[in-house]
C-alpha cells in the first residue's frame, strides 16, 4: 500500500511559511579539524618566517616598496624583492584585532567578523553566467544588478559581491555601475574590487554618500571588504599592494588570500603548499598593519591542488578539504 500523501500535497493552495531569520548572525560552535597537530602547524608558522626573511616575496609597487621599507623591511630595489625580519611579523600579528564588525546601510544587516562568527557571501570574479533559460553566456550588467537583488533577498546570505563581471561596461566606468547597483539594490555590506587608488576612491566616496556618512565616520569603522589574492609564489602585483595599503589606511576589511595550487605554484604536499600560503598572507597582513596598526584584516584560505594530467585546478578533492 502506498503511504497516504501529506495534507500539503494534496490538491489546493498551500499556505505560505513565514522564513526564521534568527540564522542571519551565525557563530560556529565546533572546534577546527585537526588536521596537523600543534607541533607541525609551529614548525609551518616558523618554516613560512624563514621564507620572508631569507628569501621575501616580490613587490611590483614602488609605493608598497617604500612602505615596507620605511618599517624596516629589506628591499632589493633590482629584483623587487621584500624581506620581513620575523620580529617586524610577530609585532604586525599583535596589533591585528581578533574580531571586527561589518557596518551596513541597514544596521540589521551589520555582522561581525573573526572568532567564531560565520559570515556567508556569494563569490566573485566569474567571468559568465547561467541560467536553465538561456544557458552560459557572458556576464551583463543586467545579470550583475540581478545576482545583488538575489543577495539582498536570501537572508543566508549575509553581506553582498562582485557575482559576476558585467562585461557589457566600460572598463574605466565599470567600478561606478557595480558600485551603484550595490548602493541602491541592497542594504548589506558591498564588496569592492582593488583595481587603482582612483577607482577605490570613487567607490569610498559613493558609499559614504549612499550612507549619509562623512570620512571620520567612514574610517572609524569598516563599511565594506575587498580580497586581495597574491600572486603565488611570493608575488603582490601592483593592483593588490596599493588595495591592502588603501583599505588599511581608511579602516576598511581586507581579506588576504593567497591562490596556491599544490602541484603548480605551490610544493605537491599540503604541510608544503599551507606554509607557502601562510607566508604570502603573514606578508599582506602585515603590510596592512604597517600602513594602519588594528586596521581590520582577515586571513583568507585558498589551497587546492591541479590535476596532474590537464594542469587545471581541482576543487573538492582530500587534498581540498584538508587545507
Amino acid at each position: 500500500m502506498r503511504p497516504r500523501r501529506r495534507d500539503s500535497q494534496r490538491a489546493g493552495s498551500v499556505g505560505q511559511v513565514e522564513r526564521s531569520t534568527r540564522y542571519r548572525n551565525l557563530a560556529n560552535p565546533f572546534a577546527p579539524v585537526r588536521v596537523f597537530s600543534d607541533d607541525q602547524v609551529e614548525n609551518m608558522h616558523l618554516a613560512a618566517l624563514g621564507i620572508l626573511e631569507r628569501q621575501g616575496m616580490r613587490v611590483l609597487s614602488p609605493r608598497g616598496r617604500a612602505v615596507l621599507a620605511g618599517a624596516g623591511a629589506t628591499v632589493d630595489e633590482a629584483s623587487q624583492m621584500v624581506r620581513l625580519d620575523s620580529g617586524l611579523v610577530t609585532a604586525a600579528l599583535a596589533s591585528v584585532p581578533a574580531e571586527a564588525n561589518l557596518i551596513a546601510r541597514n544596521p540589521a544587516r551589520s555582522c561581525r567578523v573573526g572568532g567564531p562568527h560565520v559570515v556567508f557571501a556569494p563569490v566573485a570574479g566569474p567571468p559568465s553566467v547561467s541560467d536553465l533559460q538561456r544557458g552560459k553566456r557572458t556576464g551583463t550588467l543586467e545579470d550583475f544588478r540581478d545576482f545583488v537583488r538575489l543577495s539582498q533577498a536570501f537572508d543566508v546570505i549575509h553581506v553582498l559581491g562582485q557575482v559576476v563581471e558585467p562585461q557589457d561596461a566600460s572598463v574605466t566606468e565599470r567600478h561606478l555601475e557595480t558600485t551603484l547597483a550595490q548602493l541602491t539594490l541592497g542594504d548589506k555590506v558591498p564588496h569592492f574590487y582593488c583595481r587603482g587608488d582612483a577607482q577605490l576612491a570613487d567607490c569610498f566616496a559613493m558609499l559614504r554618500i549612499g550612507q549619509g556618512i562623512d570620512e571620520a565616520t567612514f574610517r572609524a569603522a569598516a563599511h565594506c571588504y575587498s580580497i586581495c589574492n597574491t600572486n603565488s609564489p611570493l608575488q603582490l602585483d601592483v593592483p593588490m599592494t596599493d588595495g591592502i595599503i588603501e583599505f588599511a589606511a581608511n579602516g576598511q576589511l581586507m581579506i588576504v588570500t593567497p591562490f596556491t595550487l599544490a602541484g603548480a605554484m605551490a610544493p605537491i604536499t599540503i604541510a608544503g603548499a599551507l606554509t607557502l600560503a601562510h607566508a604570502e598572507a603573514l606578508f599582506g597582513i602585515t603590510l596592512s598593519q604597517i600602513v594602519r596598526p588594528g586596521a581590520p584584516v582577515m586571513y583568507g584560505s585558498f589551497t587546492s591542488n591541479v590535476d596532474m594530467k590537464s594542469g587545471s585546478p581541482a576543487f573538492g578533492t582530500p587534498e581540498y578539504a584538508k587545507a
